[in-house]
């Protein structure tokens, strides 16, 4: 066999391994993810628990990254504060060891049957057999990769260029460490390249020195993915939970090559297989951190807090916030974290009807201005959100997780379109009114922003509904429409009464106010279709049509 066709088979296998540990991971997510973010927000109370929450839920869902975004979601909305933070992350670094312990042990035949297994589960029609059955090919992938690359190694231990380069490596930890640091970071997964220095070192390609100094760099590159693409926003504050799991990292990592001279030594006395010694310096690298930080945690928060302190100057309104693309490959945290975003539109959406409000009432040129500017914050966000979503791998989603993010879509393109119909409509009707000197009737001016401050309680409304799915609240929503077509129907009787009595100024007025009454009308038919339409039709109660069925006698 030739060199090329053996490293295109090594690479083969090692993308084989990534997709591997990949399945085990998703299948898990799609399975327990909802349940393991509630179960992790309920846990971080105090630093105890949030250590052995960190534990279990990375042991199940084998991947710290994971773990370490659930929780840098709610250290980052101030749900929970940074030391509690911090420990989960200390925890979630010793459970994602477990895995590897586990494949350490000679369990290579398996594989085939945990492939076979797996298939007949995927092929099953619930969610949850078809998750477990994901998780059983994943890890029989796992096995069937180390396997196979083993084979393939193997003739080559003495092939004399190699021994030198490996020699070379050998004698250079701090070499080892950045190799395998940048691996992890390419392949953002430390459970994948830790067990491929288990398959060298348990075959004699690297020296134990050298498979351990490479296991330090697989746990500082898995640090490095987080700070690099997990951070959005400009607020230094959110860089403190990755930025201190990383530093935590480095200072371990310099303190394993100070003394790994001696560990080393020793751990191969007490464990002669390589592998197995590999796996329990990685677990024992973990526990050390854990023990080494746990007491020291409040004073740590307490430096990263002067160091990283929170932005206060207001960022740009129209950047997302909470759209992570680190997040992105976990689709239940992505999919919060849109809908996280997609609150936002709500929220200017809001500010644009306060400005509104003002604009008829007052008739402020420069903050009608001001106004009009936040659609394009709008356009901005929603664009951000549909870009975001559409990205994610449709194949990492479950049927719920495909219902809730056209919800979003729905929900943020309503909101952008209503922002439209303010910018473009309501408020060039309020300069126009502005600019040409003119005014309404008392009576008719009072109309216009009664309705207006109901639109903004029903703007509010449809927040809240959004993210309670409250069928109660829906339906007071939906009943706004009704009410909305009475309250336009009646101003404009009133409006066409005090016209012909001759209550109003100019003709000019008139057709002003009855445009206003029909966009407002507008913005909340959008506002029901957004938030309300959604939790009627997932509860059967929204009818096709208004339309009166024909009558069949009639017809006959």
């Amino acid at each position: 066999m030739t060199l090329s066709m053996t490293l295109l088979q090594l690479a083969g296998y090692v993308a084989l391994l990534l997709w591997g540990v990949h399945m085990v991971q998703t299948g898990v997510q799609r399975a327990f993810g909802a349940r393991l973010r509630s179960f992790l927000g309920s846990a971080l109370r105090n630093r105890l628990q949030a250590f052995l929450a960190g534990i279990g839920v990375t042991a199940i869902l084998q991947s710290s990254t994971a773990t370490g975004l659930m929780v840098t979601g709610f250290a980052a909305g101030g749900l929970v504060e940074l030391v509690p933070a911090l420990a989960v992350m200390l925890g979630a670094n010793v459970g994602t060891t477990l895995i590897v312990q586990l494949l350490s042990f000679n369990v290579t035949d398996f594989a085939p049957v945990l492939i076979l297994v797996g298939v007949l589960m995927f092929r099953r029609a619930t969610a949850g057999t078809r998750d477990f059955g994901r998780v059983l090919i994943g890890l029989g992938l796992v096995l069937m990769a180390l396997g196979q690359f083993v084979g393939i190694v193997t003739p080559y231990e003495d092939v004399p260029s190699i021994k030198m380069f490996l020699g070379a490596v050998a004698n250079q930890p701090l070499v080892d460490v950045i190799l395998a640091a940048g691996l992890t970071w390419a392949a953002h997964s430390s459970v994948a390249v830790v067990l491929l220095i288990m398959s060298f070192g348990g075959n004699t390609v690297v020296p134990p020195d050298a498979a351990f100094a490479l296991v330090l760099g697989a746990n500082l590159g898995t640090a490095i993915n987080p700070v690099l693409e997990g951070a959005t926003g400009g607020d230094p504050a959110g860089r403190r939970l990755p930025l201190g799991n990383l530093l935590n990292r480095a200072v371990g990592v310099l303190i394993g090559l100070i003394v790994l001279p001696y560990a080393g030594a020793w751990l191969v006395a007490i464990e002669p297989d390589t592998s197995r010694a590999v796996a329990d310096f990685h677990t024992a690298f973990n526990l050390f951190l854990a023990c080494l930080f746990f007491p020291l945690l409040k004073p740590y928060a307490a430096l990263l807090r002067r160091l990283l302190p929170a932005r206060v100057d207001p960022a740009d309104p129209g950047q997302p916030i909470y759209l992570s693309a680190f997040a992105s490959e976990v689709p239940v945290i992505a999919i919060g974290a849109a809908a996280r975003e997609a609150l936002r539109l709500a929220d200017v959406l809001e500010t644009m009807l306060l400005g509104l409000r003002d604009a008829f009432s007052r008739g402020d040129r420069r903050q009608i201005g001001e106004t009009k500017r936040l659609d394009d914050v709008m356009d901005r966000l929603n664009s951000a959100i549909k870009a975001y979503l559409t990205a994610l791998d449709p194949d990492g989603l479950t049927e719920a997780d495909h219902v809730r993010v056209a919800e979003i879509l729905s929900f943020a393109t309503h909101m952008e379109q209503a922002g439209d119909i303010v910018d473009k409509s309501l408020l060039s009707l309020a300069a126009k009114k502005l600019r040409r000197g003119l005014a309404f009737s008392r009576q008719g001016e009072a109309e216009l922003l009664e309705i207006i401050d109901r639109l903004i309680a029903n703007a509010r409304t449809a927040a809240s509904l959004f993210m309670t799915s409250d069928e109660r609240a829906a339906r007071m929503l939906a009943a706004e429409k009704e009410a909305f077509r009475a309250l336009e129907t009646a101003a404009t009787a009133s409006h066409f009464a005090r016209l012909r009595a001759g209550r109003v100024d100019t003709a000019e007025t008139s057709s002003l106010h009855l445009d206003a009454l029909r966009d407002l009308k507008r913005v909340n038919a959008h506002l029901v279709s957004a938030a309300a339409y959604p939790v009627l039709e997932s509860k059967g109660d929204l009818l096709a049509s208004r339309l009166r069925p024909a009558d069949s006698d009639a017809s006959a």
